[in-house]
């Protein structure tokens, strides 16, 4: 899976306070509700309290044709990240032979990601390729901002669709 660097959002606060908190011993919330809180008990995220969102979301295309409009899309609505309030950072990731892309972000609320969802530049990407592949997303809930655990967290749901399964042996598309 390649992946793209970090790019913090202006919700992260100073490089000195994400180091602080990427320490800690963070857990996601899952379907049984439980979670676990940083290693200190703070909550303390990207120099904000409380818990944090993560999305990661997953687009396999139908044709090969699509990825280059898709990625060159991703990167310019990436580009808008820094400005985009309650945006603690985020990855893109792409897996080409398998026509998969997508990203991991982190957001401080459920309001900062749903404003998000509904600005005209992502809207105009969902509607360009919704009906031209499958796609699919998952969002926790972490009480504190741990970079590794959330990309484990990522990349473990990502690699767990039998999806992927099909699409690594399915022969190539044409277009």
């Amino acid at each position: 899976m390649l992946t793209s660097r970090w790019c913090q959002g202006p919700a992260a606060g100073s490089p000195g306070d994400r180091a602080a908190v990427s320490g800690g011993d963070s857990g996601a919330v899952g379907a049984d509700g439980r979670a676990a809180a940083n290693g200190d008990g703070s909550g303390v995220s990207g120099g904000r309290g409380g818990p944090l969102i993560v999305s990661v979301t997953d687009f396999t295309s139908d044709a090969y044709r699509d990825l280059p409009g898709i990625a060159r899309r991703g990167f310019a609505l990436r580009r808008r990240w820094p400005d985009l309030d309650g945006a603690v950072g985020m990855w893109l990731w792409g897996e080409p032979l398998a026509r998969r892309s997508g990203s991991v972000s982190v957001w401080t609320g459920r309001r900062a990601l749903a404003e998000f969802v509904r600005l005209p530049e992502h809207v105009a990407i969902m509607n360009e390729y919704r009906e031209r592949g499958t796609i699919r997303s998952v969002t926790w809930e972490y009480e504190g901002f741990d970079e590794a655990r959330m990309r484990r967290d990522a990349e473990a749901w990502l690699m767990s669709d039998d999806r992927c399964r099909d699409v690594r042996g399915a022969p190539r598309q044409r277009g």
